[in-house]
């Protein structure tokens, strides 16, 4: 299952994306955390102190991912002619959660108990002349490539607010956490995210967090309703592990509102063919709107009508 964490910046999505991530894995979950945010700050949430990581970022490489990617599907004629929504086909390479293929050996390295993969940090080459989602769009074909199997889960840190509605990556997920602080701020991404998460039929669970009381509580009901899963109360633990000395452990009602995490994703049916319905949506209107003519091809070629990802696309 592919799950994503958003919400508005300072929000604790990081944080959360963190918690969840080493909490599957302890459990002997197969998990793969991925750093899709601007500020690259998922190692240091998940433990990493002094030492550097020493994977590549995704996007470093993206055209190795291209051409590995696109395998031997004859509707991609090189690695200059795959956008990065383009769908895959048949000949297509496909991956496996943590496989043994040269996507996963390159770019994944253990934090502690987690496997995380980063896009890569937004950096001075790209001031002025390139934004975020240039590189958001490995992620984007890593995920439109990835089949993941039942009981396997991919947890991604995405950027902050609505932005992640810049790109069609907001539709790779089973389930979107939206973490929200009992505040007006905290609740104004929550509706952003809502409105256009409906419109794409986008399943969206909302998850209080820094709840340090009875008020809090009521106000996150009164402003989300429904959407409103579970919520997370004010952490001494967090606080003295983003200090570098955590001190003691998770606090039960926190540890038990992971646990509600995990069950509402393993509850989401997974749909192969929405994953590709909506990546040929995404593909035709990048196709128009710009990636023809960059590429001076006719890029609604690429999609293969008759090929619907999952398990058994992979034989």
């Amino acid at each position: 299952m592919r799950v994503a964490f958003v919400g508005k910046g300072g929000s604790g999505k990081t944080t959360l994306s963190a918690l969840f991530s080493r909490r599957l894995a302890r459990s002997g979950a197969p998990v793969l955390a991925l750093d899709g945010d601007i500020n690259q700050h998922l190692a240091e949430a998940l433990g990493r102190r002094d030492e550097p990581f020493t994977a590549p970022p995704l996007s470093a490489h993206l055209g190795d991912l291209k051409d590995y990617l696109r395998g031997t599907n004859p509707r991609i004629a090189s690695r200059e002619a795959m956008a990065k929504t383009t769908p895959p086909g048949r000949g297509s390479r496909l991956l496996r959660l943590l496989g043994d293929d040269e996507v996963h050996t390159r770019h994944v390295r253990r934090v502690g108990d987690v496997p995380l993969m980063v896009t890569g940090a937004f950096d001075e080459a790209d001031l002025g002349v390139s934004c975020y989602h240039s590189k958001l769009g490995a992620v984007e074909l890593y995920l439109n490539h990835l089949v993941d199997g039942p009981g396997e889960y991919v947890v991604v840190d995405m950027t902050a607010g609505a932005d992640a509605f810049a790109s069609g990556l907001f539709t790779r997920f089973d389930l979107t956490f939206l973490v929200a602080e009992p505040t007006r701020k905290g609740v104004s991404v929550y509706r952003q995210y809502r409105d256009h998460a409906r419109e794409f039929g986008i399943p969206v669970a909302v998850v209080g967090n820094k709840v340090t009381g009875e008020e809090d509580l009521l106000f996150l009901k009164e402003e989300v309703g429904d959407d409103l899963l579970t919520y997370l109360v004010h952490s001494p633990w967090v606080r003295s592990a983003e200090q570098g000395r955590p001190n003691g452990v998770l606090e039960p009602h926190n540890r038990h509102a992971l646990n509600l995490l995990r069950t509402a994703v393993d509850a989401r049916p997974k749909d192969w063919p929405a994953f590709q319905r909506h990546a040929v949506a995404f593909h035709l209107r990048n196709a128009e709107a710009w990636a023809d003519r960059a590429t001076g091809l006719d890029l609604a070629r690429q999609v293969d009508p008759d090929f619907v990802p999952g398990p058994a696309a992979l034989t």
